[in-house]
């Protein structure tokens, strides 16, 4: 795990992850997976090729718009069955270019931009309402700039829209040929790779790119629904260090859990084999068969009500670790551990613990925290406590 400043740019890092894939790991050849933020054409051309290294990632609007007047307008009569057109340019030599034509995303944009279009105009329609009334009217075109200004910059809709402000007056019209020529690449999206087709088809190259939204859904994770590595209480770098060591390792930890407990959550078994059936990589995922039960009747096989990954833990959380003395012997200790619940004694099955097992000895922590650096120190503390749910990972 590496660990940057906070004003580094995410393809800024590129280089770095390169040069220990091959000096610290010895590894050759590699195809990096990136979004086309931190795959930029820059960092291709200047980190990936001298290195001999493959690359899946995605060309931005601008690119996909010349691409678009390189070959032609995309019409939905060029894909076929599975959305999907692979083609070559001239701007991208050596690379495939798949072409994914989402019918549902199409829609879904055309509609948002009508609807932000009407709403626009709406407001401009109050503003020059204003500009016309027999009372206080809105003069000068400095003041109706600034108020049309503040609709602009909510809506975004000023490519759209041609405008024309004097100082007693506002009129616009719409912008036929752009609204026309960004609804042509309504629902499209371009992945490109380096890899050829015998390693690499057009149906897997666009799956690789969409395994991204696991490293999303991480990152979700870490920073907002389940960790909360930020806001960061520390200021020396070695603890901040320490800090975002120990979340990643949290996640590692999560990631693990969630495979071993998935037949009591909510989150679907047979994924990949839903998938796979899928006519098309382009279209969204869809839930299984069996996952879709699951949403039906909120239950598990074995009739144990099924939970999310926050709501289970919470319940597990339920368990207790009591530490007891009896009043003939004060010095006596007694450890009690509550009777687990059915959900809990099931989930701990799955994992394979004995929640007996997994507390640390409060005299070894102490002694710990006195005598080594904070960021082993933490961490071995940590590791102690999760020990056996680690070992999931063997």
């Amino acid at each position: 795990m590496q660990v940057f400043k906070g004003n580094t740019a995410d393809p800024a890092t590129v280089a770095a992850q390169v040069a220990k894939l091959k000096a610290r790991f010895g590894i050759e050849r590699i195809a990096w997976v990136g979004d086309r933020g931190m795959l930029t054409s820059a960092r291709i051309a200047q980190v990936l090729k001298p290195e001999a290294m493959d690359w899946v990632s995605s060309l931005r609007a601008p690119q996909i718009a010349q691409l678009a007047a390189e070959h032609g307008p995309f019409q939905p009569s060029l894909f076929d069955e599975r959305n999907l057109l692979e083609l070559v340019s001239q701007h991208f030599p050596g690379e495939r270019l798949v072409v994914c034509r989402n019918p549902l995303l199409a829609e879904a944009r055309a509609r948002q931009r009508l609807e932000l279009l009407a709403a626009t105009e709406a407001d401009l329609a109050r503003i020059a309402a204003a500009t016309q009334r027999t009372r206080n009217p809105l003069r000068g075109e400095q003041a109706i700039a600034l108020r049309v200004g503040r609709v602009i910059a909510r809506f975004h809709m000023a490519k759209h829209l041609a405008l024309t402000i004097t100082d007693t007056s506002l009129a616009w019209a719409r912008r036929i040929d752009a609204i026309a020529a960004e609804a042509a690449l309504d629902g499209l999206y371009v992945i490109r790779t380096s890899l050829p087709q015998d390693q690499l088809d057009a149906p897997a190259a666009v799956a690789a790119y969409k395994s991204l939204a696991q490293v999303e859904r991480a990152f979700r994770s870490l920073k907002t629904v389940d960790l909360k590595v930020r806001p960061v209480f520390h200021y020396s770098e070695q603890r901040v260090r320490a800090h975002v060591f120990l979340c990643m390792l949290a996640y590692y930890v999560e990631w693990h859990m969630r495979r071993r407990l998935t037949p009591m959550l909510f989150d679907d078994e047979y994924l990949d084999e839903a998938s796979a059936r899928r006519a098309s990589p382009v279209v969204k995922a869809v839930r299984s068969e069996q996952a879709k039960a699951k949403d039906a009747t909120r239950r598990a096989d074995d009739g144990l009500p099924l939970h999310s990954f926050r709501t289970l833990l919470k319940d597990l959380a339920t368990l207790t670790y009591n530490i007891t003395h009896t009043a003939l012997n004060p010095e006596a200790k007694i450890t009690l551990t509550t009777r687990p619940a059915p959900t809990q004694t099931k989930a701990f099955t799955l994992l394979g613990l004995n929640p007996a097992c997994t507390q640390t000895n409060p005299v070894d922590r102490q002694k710990l925290m006195r005598t080594r650096g904070y960021a082993q120190r933490t961490a071995e503390v940590w590791l102690n406590g999760w020990s056996a749910a680690l070992h999931l990972a063997a």
